[in-house]
């Protein structure tokens, strides 16, 4: 049975914004007798692996949640939650699954929208597989934009998830359910509530920004953020990194048609 615990992830040292507390509150409201317990740089050890270590340094601090939610769950057991994520309703209900996950838009699994596990879990174990060994600075100033809902479902794939099914999905050890549970809002915003939904997830993630540019105007900014001297090597450094993150998106192709032949 998973633990009444909820757990957050706050790096960076800002102050909470007021989504975040009105997020945090509604888990109070509808889970008020759950332990809810925030990780941040005095209680994780950031250098633990080169992916969290280099995301860190680099200032994303989405990346560093990425692993960490994965890891402190797998340690301690219990619930994870974005700071986005507003409940609507108790959490009891999913405590008897062994793990459970949900699906976004788009049917990849996202372990942001909230997820829960006994500690020790094995899908637990092969999402964390998944960063072993992955630098989030693949080289100097080329950074692995990769999100977690590739490394979450190629994980998945092995236990038995299929990305063609609307329907919940019971595996060997863990439950899957699809978008109207966790994620009833979709990236445009637009929202579709059911007797069914948990939560709404409201995709406040500090890595993305809003689209109030041109294309032209964000290639510019993009390449005056990125600290490179001339506009030459800042258009080869964009080829490596599309080169490198092909990698990722072809391994997560060939585990879909290993493992469901689609």
């Amino acid at each position: 049975m998973i633990p009444k615990k909820i757990h957050y992830c706050w790096f960076g040292r800002n102050p909470l914004p007021e989504l975040a507390v009105r997020c945090i509150e509604s888990w109070k409201k509808y889970c008020p007798d759950y332990e809810i317990i925030e990780w941040n740089e005095d209680n994780y050890d950031i250098n633990k692996i080169s992916y969290v270590k280099e995301a860190y340094q680099a200032r994303k601090w989405a990346f560093v949640t990425d692993y960490v939610r994965l890891d402190v769950v797998n340690q301690y057991g219990g619930i994870y939650l974005d700071t986005d994520v507003e409940l609507l309703k108790s959490l009891d209900p999913l405590l008897k699954y062994k793990s459970f996950f949900g699906m976004e838009e788009g049917k990849f699994i996202a372990t942001g929208l909230g997820f829960g596990a006994e500690k020790g879990t094995k899908i637990l174990k092969e999402m964390l597989n998944q960063y072993k060994g992955r630098h989030y600075c693949i080289k100097s100033n080329i950074y692995n934009f990769i999100g977690c809902p590739y490394y979450n479902t190629i994980a998945a794939f092995q236990f038995g998830f299929r990305m063609d099914i609307d329907e919940i999905q019971y595996l060997s050890e863990c439950c899957i359910f699809p978008p109207e549970y966790f994620a009833p809002m979709n990236f445009n915003g637009e929202m579709n509530i059911t007797s069914n939904t948990y939560s709404i997830h409201h995709y406040a993630a500090s890595w993305k920004e809003k689209e109030k540019k041109n294309k032209l105007g964000k290639i510019y900014d993009d390449y005056q953020k990125s600290g490179i001297s001339n506009f030459a090597e800042y258009f080869f450094f964009k080829i490596k990194q599309k080169i490198e993150i092909k990698k990722v998106l072809k391994k997560y192709e060939e585990e879909k048609q290993r493992y469901q032949g689609g």
